[in-house]
């Protein structure tokens, strides 16, 4: 799989994979994996928002509260131009938020050499993180590079990646975008219990800033973007996590051209 392909998949149009079960898969047989059109992502001008997460809600102070999907964007804006160093840096900022696309990102500048020393067995710790969740993207990737190492490597790796989990894995990192979304909900509206009322909010940032459209407080505070739980089961249903249980990776199938490449 070539660099462009893994960058269109992981990051740049944002694809995602779907776990299409065969008919066997009920009786617990391994699943066919495929690549799958990417989601729709909102667009208001040439501003391209974020799938599952209304245009208008991401004004400066939304992106101040979600960390994950602020540095995340700041990493690709960076990698898009050319500035690898810059966009490492922000990617692992994002890593800390338990952003697994972020995290996917970092191990594939790892695993190619893009902007770091090329460094394979660190590479493959970091998506075995960014697969932690098991979306069936970030799983694919995993599989490819673990079988694309020697057994040295593997164990240096899977050593390696105790290090990655201790400071980037959900355990640790869930908590910390929890803490943010609820003092920054706090901080906006005011209220210590988070209380919305009627809030109507007049953005003077973001992609309707100066437009004179306004945005109602249900829409901008709506639930999945700020409670932890319904924010990740959010997180969840765009990266198609597949269901609990056993998850058996079977051999690859190319479902769009960007994955010959």
């Amino acid at each position: 799989m070539g660099k462009r392909a893994v960058w269109r998949a992981v990051a740049a149009v944002g694809t995602v994979l779907a776990i299409v079960p065969w008919a066997a898969a009920q009786a617990g047989e391994p699943r066919e994996v495929r690549w799958q059109e990417r989601p729709e992502a909102p667009r208001h001008g040439d501003f391209v928002g974020e799938p599952g997460i209304a245009i208008e809600a991401m004004t400066e102070g939304f992106m101040a509260a979600h960390p994950d999907l602020r540095w995340r964007r700041e990493g690709l804006h960076d990698y898009a131009n050319g500035r690898h160093g810059q966009a490492m840096t922000h990617f692992l900022q994002a890593a800390r938020y338990a952003d697994k696309a972020s995290q996917a990102m970092v191990a594939e500048m790892h695993w190619q050499g893009i902007g770091v020393p090329q460094d394979r067995a660190l590479g493959y710790a970091w998506m075995d993180l960014a697969a932690e969740r098991r979306y069936p993207n970030f799983l694919i990737l995993r599989e490819s590079y673990w079988d694309q190492l020697d057994e040295s490597t593997r164990a240096e790796a899977i050593e390696r990646g105790q290090a990655v989990y201790a400071e980037y894995g959900d355990e640790v990192a869930k908590p910390r975008l929890e803490k943010v979304l609820r003092r920054e909900k706090r901080k906006l509206t005011g209220s210590r219990t988070g209380f919305v009322g009627n809030i109507t909010i007049i953005p003077n940032t973001g992609p309707l800033a100066g437009t004179g459209m306004s945005i109602p407080g249900e829409r901008f505070y709506a639930r999945e973007y700020w409670e932890p739980e319904r924010y990740w089961a959010l997180q969840d249903t765009i990266w198609k996590s597949p269901p609990r249980g056993e998850v058996h990776v079977g051999d690859l199938v190319p479902g769009t051209e960007a994955a010959k490449d």
